[in-house]
């Protein structure tokens, strides 16, 4: 069994600061840590504890909430890293969780390094959901492991989702994740394409979605985004550069396994033109804009 004592949370971003939330009601306790330490304070004032290093933030469970590899291979090095933590603090076979959308090749020669190398076992549980499905305690995860590993999770995984699948071993979670993605960018841009072809010929915008939203091209997509493209204001949320990004390693995938991927490349041509128009940083339903004004 996993100790609930022994959870820590690194990344207090748009995502990771509501799941933290959802693991000090459920779980009773959290150790916290975030590159800008300023980014704490609401999860303190909740009751986390709030760790000065990753080596200081590092338990038997270590979940992290970050945007790729390289973020949490930086986290791992010298004395104030994970590594060094887990050997002080006397943790063997400690879990590090990657809820970040990586590279399905990557994370699954991560987690062969690691476990060799160091004894850490890596479990990749990606998330869909958005941040309002984090907030809610509910998203879904899809999760890569081996079976016990992932067993023993399941009260942390509960804490902040819906719905955790196990998909397979190490890296399977990030392949379904990259399935997710393409389903979710191409939803993006069949809606953003129909609200540009409605305007053109003097339909309304909210009595388009309202009418979508009501029947079979109705989705959590057009749920979700439908106040943004009503008002406009694509600040936060899930970045179009994050979506471009997971478009990437979809198509690596694809192309791995010799696999059709039309869909994805469209869709990734799309987001690139977005991202290289300088609105990266927008929320992907940004997409609008470009299509719009190509």
């Amino acid at each position: 069994m996993i100790p609930s004592d022994g959870v820590s949370l690194l990344g207090l971003g748009p995502m990771g600061e509501p799941m933290a939330a959802n693991l000090i009601r459920e779980l009773g306790s959290l150790t916290v840590w975030n590159r800008t330490p300023e980014r704490a304070e609401r999860v303190v004032s909740l009751g986390a504890r709030q760790a000065t290093s990753p080596a200081e933030a590092a338990g038997a469970v270590v979940l992290t909430v970050l945007p790729d590899l390289p973020q949490i291979e930086a986290l791992l090095p010298g004395t104030d890293g994970l590594l060094a933590g887990w050997r002080t603090n006397g943790v063997e076979r400690p879990v590090l969780v990657v809820h970040g959308t990586v590279s399905p090749v990557a994370v699954r020669e991560f987690a062969s390094r690691l476990a060799s190398e160091h004894g850490v076992r890596v479990v990749d549980a990606p998330m869909s959901g958005g941040v309002p499905g984090a907030e809610r305690g509910a998203l879904s995860l899809m999760v890569g492991g081996d079976q016990p590993t992932v067993e023993a999770l399941r009260p942390v995984f509960d804490a902040v989702a819906r719905t955790a699948v196990r998909m397979g071993e190490a890296g399977s979670g990030q392949l379904a994740k990259a399935c997710n993605q393409i389903v979710v960018a191409g939803t993006i841009a069949a809606l953003c394409e129909a609200l540009t072809l409605a305007e053109r010929h003097g339909l309304s915008r909210a009595d388009l979605l309202t009418a979508l939203g009501d029947g079979l091209a109705g989705s959590e997509v057009l749920r979700q985004k439908s106040e943004r493209w009503l008002t406009g204001d694509y600040s936060g949320g899930g970045s179009a550069r994050n979506q471009l990004k997971d478009l990437v390693f979809a198509r690596d995938a694809a192309e791995d396994a010799g696999a059709p991927s039309d869909v994805v490349d469209l869709v990734l041509s799309q987001f690139d033109s977005m991202v290289r128009a300088g609105d990266g940083d927008l929320d992907h339903s940004g997409l609008l804009r470009t299509i719009t004004h190509p």
